[in-house]
């Protein structure tokens, strides 16, 4: 595979230089302020992602502030502990999306964040996850979370505003490219060669797997 610096020269000559591209790129929030963020901007963040997924992001986001009232905040006790009387009010309220399934993983993704909080903190946990294994926070994710599989989880930790890749169609197509897959990565054995070569470039470039993520999309 290329060294990074190659694929950086792709990308910026493609999108009119270096400043160009620097401008275009997004940094990962600071761990200590992930570490601090409240648990309920948390499920509030992995609730919205399953919610557009499959569906017209813009619905969603004009509906958000009515999600966050009916949903109370997203507490995560409140949340957690929905008995049938609010899950079948939630089912009629005009204000959300009334998609029975992901109202079920609201539930279900506040009380795994109870677990995550009583481990030692919901955003310790997944904003201090090492960015070299953050497969294997993905696979958590998707092993303890709620409908948390394929790319939601990659888009929740993004939106969240921690270290994270996005397999989308032109990242995926530049892994192809170089080598380090040959289709869309789904196995475990793909997704740790893609973990292994965004820790190559993270060494060669001093870079987020945030940064080099964006980089391998604009490099098309």
């Amino acid at each position: 595979m290329r060294h990074f610096d190659e694929i950086y020269e792709l990308a910026a000559d493609r999108h009119s230089g270096p400043e160009a591209l620097e401008d275009k790129l997004t940094k990962p929030t600071p761990l200590n302020e992930l570490a601090e963020m409240a648990d309920d901007r948390w499920l509030s963040i992995i609730t919205k992602t399953i919610f557009q997924a499959g569906f017209n992001w813009k619905v969603i986001e004009a509906k958000w502030d009515g999600f966050e009232t009916a949903f109370d905040g997203f507490d995560l006790g409140r949340c957690a502990f929905m008995d049938d009387e609010k899950f079948d009010a939630l089912l009629q309220d005009t204000r959300i999306v009334r998609n029975g399934t992901k109202i079920a993983a609201v539930r279900d993704n506040a009380a795994f964040l109870l677990e995550l909080r009583s481990e030692g903190g919901v955003g310790q946990t997944l904003g201090g996850w090492p960015s070299q294994d953050y497969v294997g926070l993905l696979q958590m994710l998707a092993n303890r979370g709620s409908r948390l599989g394929g790319a939601s989880a990659q888009y929740a930790m993004r939106f969240a505003g921690r270290d994270s890749f996005i397999l989308s169609r032109d990242v995926t197509a530049r892994l192809v490219a170089e080598g380090i897959i040959d289709k869309p990565a789904t196995s475990k054995k793909a997704m740790a060669a893609v973990q292994t070569a965004f820790n190559t470039w993270m060494e060669q470039s001093g870079r987020s797997l945030t940064e080099i993520s964006r980089v391998l999309a604009m490099s098309l």
